[in-house]
This record gives structure tokens, sequence and C-alpha cells, in this order.
């Protein structure tokens, strides 16, 4: 949740340094997706040299880094004149969700969530993403997958509008795809929730109470994530930039619900493990109460029995009763009819 930020001491503003918690350790994956309505093309890029020839084509031109790498990101921020702020910005993988516009582009930051196909952690990823005129450049940390790819296949196939439209339509797909993931994240944090809720009241252990505070460590961590999204949404809506079009802000305003939406769930959740905590503490107390009640019904039964048998282990010399042949038996039956005469007290009493 907190990112080591130390690395950054002493340094100049804009210079590049990776900021995060990890990195990727395959070599940067770069590629290259160029189109318009009539014609496409898809390849990795291998020499940076080759961008500037895509930097003023009329197409849409989709440069996708994975994997955040100094030097990479300063031979595109050359490339296409990119601020050298904002590439300090995309190295520092603790940036909250936000949206900057500039003369020549947009810059934008979100969170992307994702499930580890077996551990089913969730792993957070820092996606950028730059809008030109004629260009996005994104820029993943590539730690698990990519959800970009049924982007990409609706391009490759020339399925919906996204090969008739502009760049802008592309970072709303983007985005898009990425608030469609959050519903995916939920409902899987949904059904755990709903296993905790049985655990809590049917068998709370010490397990049961990590599970909760690991629980709401994670809503913590998504609600950080999450509600500066409504912002940077709204203030693409609101724009004024000619880079976002006023078609394409009729989509942003339907991403725009979804994220309410979205926010809606964290929330409910939160107030949910909120309540489960509240439960558990209540159950654990409840059994402990249900423990030294029976405890106490047993000590106040042999109270008057301890009594009795401590009376007559004083080896006193005078005590004509121990004379008696009935007085043991005699002696046993009362203290089992003072047993069996409490027992019934607190059976109508309703204590046990």
């Amino acid at each position: 949740m907190v990112k080591t930020r130390s690395q950054k001491i002493g340094l100049q503003a804009g210079e590049l340094v990776f900021v995060g918690n990890k990195q990727r350790t395959k070599a940067p994956l770069i590629t290259l997706i160029d189109y318009n309505e009539g014609s496409f093309e898809e390849r990795d890029i291998s020499n940076l040299n080759e961008c500037p020839l895509y930097k003023d084509k009329q197409t849409v031109t989709w440069i996708n880094v994975e994997g955040n790498a100094p030097e990479i990101l300063g031979k595109i921020g050359e490339c296409f004149s990119i601020h050298p702020l904002v590439l300090e910005d995309i190295l520092n993988t603790d940036q909250r969700p936000k949206m900057q516009e500039f003369d020549e582009y947009v810059f934008v930051v979100l969170k992307m969530f994702s499930l580890h196909p077996k551990t089913k952690e969730i792993i957070t990823e820092q996606v950028s993403i730059i809008l030109g005129k004629t260009f996005i450049i994104s820029i993943q940390e590539g730690l698990e997958g990519d959800i970009f790819n049924p982007i990409r296949e609706r391009i490759r196939l020339a399925k919906g509008r996204v090969r008739k439209l502009g760049c802008d339509y592309l970072m709303y797909s983007m985005i898009d795809q990425i608030v469609d993931h959050y519903f995916l994240l939920f409902e899987h944090l949904g059904e755990r929730i709903e296993d905790l809720e049985d655990a809590v009241l049917l068998s709370p252990t010490p397990k049961t109470l990590a599970n909760i505070h690991n629980l709401k460590k994670e809503m913590l961590l998504l609600r950080k994530s999450i509600w500066p999204l409504r912002e940077e949404i709204s203030n693409l809506i609101r724009s004024d930039s000619d880079l976002v079009t006023d078609n394409t802000k009729l989509y942003l305003r339907d991403v725009y619900e979804h994220t309410i939406q979205v926010i809606d769930t964290v929330e409910t959740y939160r107030d949910m493990l909120s309540g489960m905590l509240d439960i558990y503490l209540s159950s654990i107390s409840n059994r402990l109460n249900e423990v030294m009640k029976v405890l106490t019904v047993i000590t106040t039964i042999f109270m008057p029995l301890t009594v009795i048998t401590g009376m007559y282990g004083m080896n006193f010399k005078h005590m004509p009763e121990l004379e008696l042949w009935w007085w043991y038996p005699m002696v046993i039956g009362g203290m089992v009819a003072i047993s069996v005469g409490m027992l019934t007290y607190f059976k109508i009493k309703k204590w046990l």
C-alpha cells in the first residue's frame, strides 16, 4: 500500500527513477498498432528510432509498453516531446488516478486490478496513458497479464466503432476495460465476504479475524485507487481540450456511472466488513459468557457440598452422628438432593 520513495531523495525534478515495490524482471515489451478504418498494422518494436515515422501519421498509432524501463521511456519522451515530469510520474507507481492537460497531449493515470491465477491475490498495476492527436502511448508495469487483449482483437477484426473513430475513443475503450475488470474483482470479493459471514456466525476463530483484517486492508487499497477515478473521468468529460471529442464524452459519461457503482460497492463492502468485525467480537464475548456461566453454575452447586464435606473432615473428637449407621447414606442423599434442587431452580429461572 505504501511505496518506497527514499531513492528519489536528493534527485532533481524530472530525473527518471523507478519507484515501486515490484519491477518487471523480463525485458520491456513494446508493441505498435497502427490503423484506420481501411488499414491495419501490428508488430513488436525493437528499435525506437522508428517511432518518429508514426508521430505525424494521419492514422491512429497505439504504442504499448510493458515494463517501466527509464531508458525506454526517456527515448519515447524525446520522440513525442513528453514533459520530463510526466515521465517521472509514470515511473512512480504510487500515483493516484489523475488527469493532466497539456498543449499537445493529455496524460491519464489509472490503477488496474487483477487476480493472481493461483493464489487469488489482488495484483495492483499502474497504467499510464498519453493521448495525442494521432497517437496513444500506454505504459503498464507488466506484472501479470494484459487486459487490453479484447481491444486489440476488436481492432484486428474491425469490430465495433474503434476502427472508425479516433485516438480519444481508443483511450475510452482502455478506461472502460479497466473499470469493467473492477466488477470481476468485486464478484470475487463478494464471494469471500459471504464465506466470512458464515464463518463469523457459525465458528469464529482467530483465522477468521485475520481474514477480516486482510480484506479490510484490500478494501482500503481499492478505495484509495478508485475514489480519485471518479474525479479523473469527470475532468475528462469537462475538458476543453480538442483531443477529447464530444462524441467520446458521451461514452465517458457511461464509464462515470460505472465508476459510481464501483464506489458504492466499495463502501458497501467496507461497511459489511466493519459489521462482521463487530459480530466476531460479540460472538467471542458471547462464547466466553457461556463458558463462564457453566463454570459459575458448577461452582455454585459445589459450594454447599464443599461446606458439608469440609465440616465432616475436621476430625472433631465428639461427633455423635458418626456412630449412626444410616448417617452416611443420609448425608450423601442430602448432597444429591441439594445438587438436584439447585439445578431445578436454575432451570426454572432459565439460567441454564
